[in-house]
């Protein structure tokens, strides 16, 4: 079987698909992965033949305008529209040449979608995320104002799909690109257990659980209770950096900081701190008793599948959907505020709680009862033998 597949340029959404793309090209399957130079190295490794996108004035790094990805229709839309037109070419090229028995693509990779409508191939959404429905949809926790600027943007919503029609693609609306509906044979990284409302999604949702690496390094654990403390790699607040510092300095906790590329940024540090600019995090929350976290999907699901509970501060809707799942579930706390104090106070009360601890244990059971990649590839199996 030949799979185009496509994806965005995130490491949470493409590397969760890798362990699945190294089990098709292993069981002989050919995957053709459409993304961006940055990824090419761990694609390849997967055995994918890499496809770059880069070339095509995609505009999808935006970082002054990701906030308004997701809450802003209109410019999501365009971006959307501008991103599946800067590709069409290439892409219509490559779709002959490679003939495709298959499309896969992430769950924001519209382009991916809308290439498996305009050339009738059969399709499957991968969702590195929720599956989101008209229920668990909930979770997101979009307020009225943000419904009435939708309402309000649709026209201009309409006029970029009409540029997608002009181009060739049966689009009929948005809500038709964008949206989870039961007719679509999606695979999505996690158990039936933690996704929300899963009672509400069809037997064409394939519940693989996450994807989890093998340690590469071991963390060495220096004290009782080690901390663990990552925001993502985009974060708004970094003063909730400087507060984990001065309100966990000078304790008996180890502290692990992952800050990204504001490493250097904070000086010296108490002993107890040890601050990285990335980590293997497999191997730090397998020594971790509570990780305070921004609450990306990967991050949790990685955490959780560690039996280790959670201080939660998430940062984005998706985010905030991820940590209201966990605190239902009891096996995290949200974060009143980020300041010093509020810090150490919830982070304490997770530690001393043991409820925290056995729910993490609950969902990490939950995770690994799931098939994982195996699971995953019959389903793509199966979805051949059906077209």
């Amino acid at each position: 079987m030949k799979i185009a597949w496509f994806c965005i340029p995130a490491h949470g959404h493409t590397n969760p698909t890798l362990g699945l793309v190294k089990e098709m090209t292993e069981a002989g399957h050919e995957v053709i992965y459409f993304s961006f130079e940055q990824f090419r190295e761990k694609i390849e490794n997967a055995g994918a033949q890499f496809i770059s996108c880069d070339d095509c004035e995609i505009e999808m790094e935006d970082r002054e305008n990701s906030d308004r990805v997701g809450k802003d229709i209109a410019f999501s839309t365009e971006l959307l529209v501008k991103s599946t037109l800067a590709l069409d070419d290439m892409v219509a090229e490559k779709v002959r040449q490679i003939k495709p028995d298959l499309i896969v693509s992430d769950s924001v990779a519209y382009w991916g979608k809308l290439t498996a409508m305009k050339y009738n191939i059969p399709y499957v959404s991968s969702t590195t995320t929720f599956a989101f429905n008209n229920y668990s949809s909930k979770y997101m926790q979009h307020g009225i104002g943000e419904l009435f600027k939708m309402l309000f943007d649709m026209p201009k919503v309409n006029r970029q799909i009409k540029k997608l029609r002009d181009k060739g693609y049966p689009v009929k609306s948005i809500f038709e690109i964008v949206s989870n509906d039961n007719a679509t044979n999606t695979i999505v990284y996690t158990s039936k257990e933690f996704q929300p409302c899963a009672d509400t999604f069809s037997d064409k949702y394939c519940f693989v659980g996450p994807s989890i690496r093998p340690i590469s390094c071991e963390m060495k654990k220096t004290a009782e209770k080690t901390i663990y403390i990552s925001m993502g790699t985009v974060v708004k607040n970094k003063e909730i950096y400087r507060n984990c510092i001065e309100t966990l300095g000078n304790t008996d906790y180890q502290v692990i900081l992952s800050l990204g590329e504001n490493a250097e940024d904070y000086g010296e540090v108490p002993e107890n701190i040890e601050v990285y600019p990335s980590v293997d995090q497999m191997a730090v929350l397998a020594i971790t008793d509570v990780f305070l976290t921004h609450c990306g999907m990967n991050s949790t699901s990685e955490a959780l599948y560690y039996e280790v509970p959670l201080v939660m501060f998430p940062q984005t809707p998706e985010q905030g959907a991820v940590a209201k799942r966990v605190e239902e579930l009891g096996a995290g706390k949200m974060l009143a505020s980020a300041d010093a104090d509020t810090i150490r106070n919830t982070i304490e009360t997770v530690l001393s709680d043991a409820k925290y601890k056995a729910a993490a244990k609950d969902i990490s059971a939950g995770f690994k009862r799931c098939g994982g990649v195996r699971a995953a590839k019959e389903f793509l199996e199966g979805i051949q033998h059906e077209s």
